[in-house]
């Protein structure tokens, strides 16, 4: 019998006369149910399916076989067709998008026209009038920058409209119109498959970043999902709405406290007391705009809060507006004052670079929405049985744990242990009831987890010339080289529910661990895994049995082509019945690239001594260079553990905490110093900029110095063209400091920074005196006279402190005068040998 298939009409059967009699409802019905169960059934499963379905009895299996095929077909034009759909929708959109973008950026070339030749004008005026020296005209100067240039706003009902109405005006200027420079974030391309259009400003107060999409969700969905700030934005602790006000618009004011946490041990987190305004503009689009109310009177207000520093959110918000065949186009603008003088001078790029504020707020955004729409458009049920929207809220969870414990808040019931004497390492501890009545929820067939409270060991740490993507993804595939597989099964067993076992679909290995993937969010931004270590000797591939270690684990920030990513690795131990709700106890690291170089707000700097040796993986980086590739030259980690514990073992768990923390520190730094492009003696590995001979005099005058008071090279095979590269990567650390009555150090090579967790820019913000506790500085000033009478003097082997406060030990350390090419002294130089961190 001949079988004729066709994917246009799957509903026919081929019968020996050619003709075609179509499927009845039910056998359609039958058919249709039985494919949702087994899309591709095998020949015995088919004929299976003929004897459990009476009704499928008189079908050939050979034409239940063309059926499927043509059912697949017709799945898959389906599936095509609606693709195409899609990409059309997001190519009309963006194409409406890049008119308007076009349309704002020939106002911007017209108003700088204008302005430039305001100012121009302006420019001749002011010469005219500097030729006025009366004390009159400086009287008048002196007073205008007296007056204030924002008096206190009325915060009455009536008050708060007006502040509502300037806030709508202010954003909308910023998310379409002219009042924000705004520059494309390097490494963006927009196109149908990209996240939207995102740019970040130059030249304005504090950090703004823009962004406009598409995404398949109506106006009033995103606006509610948008206001939901703590649900998406990962930094966002909580929301408090405070009061609620109608506008006669049909409008909504809303007074709200907001908190964000502090992204590493070594801030303060900050807080936000705000004006919340959402309208529906004429032409139907949805606005939610924000700022802050922080110089109000006659209405509430928000007192300061303890260990938190109060910031801005300048006119802010979220216009969206229907998409014609559904879905919404929605302009993002965050715009802040995140008082950077707050925090130490190495840490103010992550508070100036509106980069980080585009990657980790407005993208965040953006890409939430877009799972969102994904989820609704596509449900489905992904690796262990979860939901996506399950997955999502469960590295939402481990998000928030892991901040919870870099922050350490006492409103949750931290409270700080006492130091050992070493201040590189914080120990935390809480055992408030909120805390332990979560972790001992987890029972299962009698058997309770045990502890009665947690211990948090958390540390941060400087890193050079590593981009954050390649250490982390080190650290993630090489848990061996630095965990602790002891401390592991202690933390399992901390959570432990009970004896289980669950069928499990075997992963990737490597590292002495099994890789069981779960989920991959949108556009693989970020994935959580299951590792199973492979140190039971019951271990079976398909299986997690009673007592197997194995962690819940969360990765993002792994690709290296991202601008400014913040890469995380965050795990928490959880046991083989783990459900949704259970209590996670998670620790981590997270890695923020500090290099604001890429950033378009970045202040031009003047090449000086320090800025000479500000190199990277890919050489020097001059201000200019926007090249959005990943090879920060400076990043902060910082590391979490926590451990949950019996309350009477508290003194033996924090020493275990503290030498365990101290322990993947120092495998850190070996790790890192590995990776660094610079250690492998790559000829672009250090460049030295053109027009810039003071690095080499200073070099120079270095070798000659310690070659005249002490008799010997200083370097190998000295040459007068490569003496600062030599110099740079010598071994040892070398640092010379000013010869001031409180010397400050003014260089260092490579191994200098890496001793004092610093950069050159912040090296002059270091005195000599502090790197050392008090009976070095006692030692060190009794002999430092003996420098300038015999030019230089040796000190025995000890202790001194890196700019975080961790200790360094050194075998020894030499000091030698240098004096310039008139013999003069210029400074002292100072080589520690054989370094390490304690």
């Amino acid at each position: 019998m001949a079988v004729t298939s066709s994917c246009k009409d799957g509903n026919k059967i081929a019968m020996d006369n050619g003709k075609y009699v179509r499927y009845t409802p039910e056998q359609v019905e039958a058919l249709e149910r039985l494919y949702h169960e087994c899309p591709k059934p095998s020949s015995m499963r088919r004929q299976q399916l003929i004897r459990e379905c009476p009704i499928l009895a008189n079908i050939e299996p050979k034409q239940i076989k063309v059926w499927f095929q043509n059912r697949r077909c017709r799945e898959k034009q389906r599936k095509e067709a609606s693709r195409l759909q899609a990409v059309n929708r997001k190519l009309t959109a963006m194409n409406k998008l890049l008119m308007e973008e076009n349309d704002r950026l020939q106002k911007q070339v017209s108003q700088l026209v204008y302005e430039n030749s305001f100012f121009r004008q302006q420019t001749q005026n002011t010469t005219l009038a500097t030729t006025d020296t009366s004390c009159e005209s400086v009287v008048t100067s002196g007073q205008h920058h007296l007056t204030p240039q924002h008096p206190p706003r009325d915060a009455s009902p009536a008050g708060l409209l007006s502040i509502a109405e300037e806030t709508l005006a202010e954003f909308l200027s910023k998310a379409t119109g002219t009042a924000v420079e705004w520059v494309q974030l390097p490494g963006m391309k927009p196109g149908p498959d990209s996240i939207g259009i995102v740019a970040i400003s130059h030249g304005c107060t504090g950090v703004a970043a823009r962004a406009c999409g598409l995404v398949g969700l109506d106006p009033t969905r995103v606006a509610e999902i948008l206001k939901d700030r703590p649900s998406w934005f990962r930094d966002c602790r909580a929301v408090d709405v405070i009061n609620v006000l109608s506008t006669g618009s049909g409008g909504t004011i809303e007074l709200l406290y907001m908190q964000l946490y502090a992204p590493t041990t070594l801030a303060p987190a900050r807080d936000f007391w705000l004006l919340r305004y959402t309208s529906v503009l004429e032409d139907g689009s949805l606005v939610v705009c924000e700022r802050s109310l922080n110089n109000t009177q006659n209405g509430p207000s928000m007192p300061p809060a303890a260990n938190f520093v109060r910031a801005e959110i300048l006119p802010s918000g979220y216009l969206i507006r229907p998409c014609e065949g559904g879905g919404s186009i929605i302009h993002i603008v965050d715009h802040m004052d995140l008082e950077p003088w707050s925090v130490p001078e190495v840490l103010r790029p992550l508070y100036e670079s509106s980069t980080l504020l585009a990657q980790k707020t407005t993208m965040a955004a953006l890409r939430h929405l877009r799972q969102i729409s994904q989820e609704i458009s596509q449900p489905s049920v992904t690796g262990w049985g979860r939901r996506p929207a399950a997955l999502r809220a469960l590295s939402q969870k481990l998000s928030k744990g892991f901040n919870e414990a870099v922050n350490g808040f006492t409103d949750e019931g931290w409270s700080m242990l006492e130091s050992d004497g070493v201040d590189d390492v914080t120990l935390l501890v809480n055992s408030s009831p909120g805390k332990m009545m979560g972790i001992n929820l987890s029972y299962s067939n009698g058997f309770p987890s045990m502890g009665t409270a947690v211990l948090c060991a958390k540390a941060s740490m400087l890193l050079q010339n590593v981009p954050p993507a390649i250490l982390l993804r080190f650290l993630r595939e090489h848990r061996s080289e630095w965990a602790d597989s002891g401390i592991d099964a202690y933390s399992a067993a901390a959570v432990k529910a009970g004896p289980c076992s669950l069928p499990v679909v075997r992963g990737g290995s490597f590292g002495g661990q099994v890789i069981l993937p779960l989920a991959h969010t949108i556009e693989h931004e970020e994935f959580m895994e299951v590792i199973k270590l492979e140190n039971m000797s019951h271990y079976r591939d398909d299986m997690i049995m009673p007592g197997d270690i194995f962690l819940l684990q969360l990765c993002s920030g792994v690709d290296e082509n991202a601008v400014g990513t913040c890469a995380e690795l965050i795990f928490a131990p959880i046991d083989a019945s783990f459900s949704d709700d259970a209590p996670i106890i998670p620790s981590g690291f997270r890695i923020i690239p500090l290099d604001s170089g890429m950033d378009a707000t970045s202040p031009n700097r003047t090449l000086d001594l320090a800025s000479t040796l500000e190199v990277g993986a890919a050489g020097n980086r001059g201000s200019g260079d926007h090249s959005g590739r990943s090879g920060s030259t400076k990043s902060v980690m910082t590391i979490a553990f926590q451990f949950v514990y019996e309350i009477h073992l508290q003194e033996n768990v924090a020493a275990m905490a503290r030498q365990y923390v101290r322990s993947i520190i120092a495998s850190v730094q070996r790790v890192a110093l590995a990776l660094s492009p610079s250690r492998f003696g790559s000829s672009t590995g250090f460049q030295t900029p053109p027009g810039t001979p003071e690095a080499q005099t200073l070099a120079r005058w270095i070798c000659q110095s310690y070659r005249c008071y002490l008799g010997t090279e200083l370097l190998k095979n000295e040459g007068s063209e490569n003496i600062l590269k030599m110099l740079w990567h010598h071994t040892d650390a070398v640092l010379c400091c000013s010869l001031k009555a409180l010397p400050v150090f003014t260089f260092a090579n490579q191994a200098g920074l890496d001793m004092l967790e610093t950069t050159l820019v912040a090296l002059q913000d270091i005195s000599l005196e502090k790197i050392f506790d008090e009976n070095g500085r006692k030692a060190l000033f009794a002999e430092f006279p003996q420098v300038m009478q015999q030019g230089f003097m040796c000190l025995q082997g000890g202790i001194c402190l890196s700019s975080m406060g961790r200790p360094v030990s050194y075998e020894r350390a030499v000091a030698w005068k240098v004096v310039n090419d008139e013999e003069n002294a210029h400074c002292i130089c100072f080589m520690f040998i054989n370094w390490s961190f304690v």
